[in-house]
């Protein structure tokens, strides 16, 4: 990996990243919404 991406590659880069943490930021909230929705069986 010595040579630079190229500004297209790192911009497609970027909005994978900021898309995964989109993506986790939703898991999170949808399991936090999923535990109080749902109270233990005990």
């Amino acid at each position: 990996m010595s040579k630079t991406p190229s500004p297209a590659e790192f911009e497609r880069q970027q909005r994978l990243a900021e898309a995964l943490r989109e993506n986790l930021r939703k898991r999170k909230a949808q399991a936090r919404e999923t535990k109080a929705a749902v109270p233990p069986k005990d």
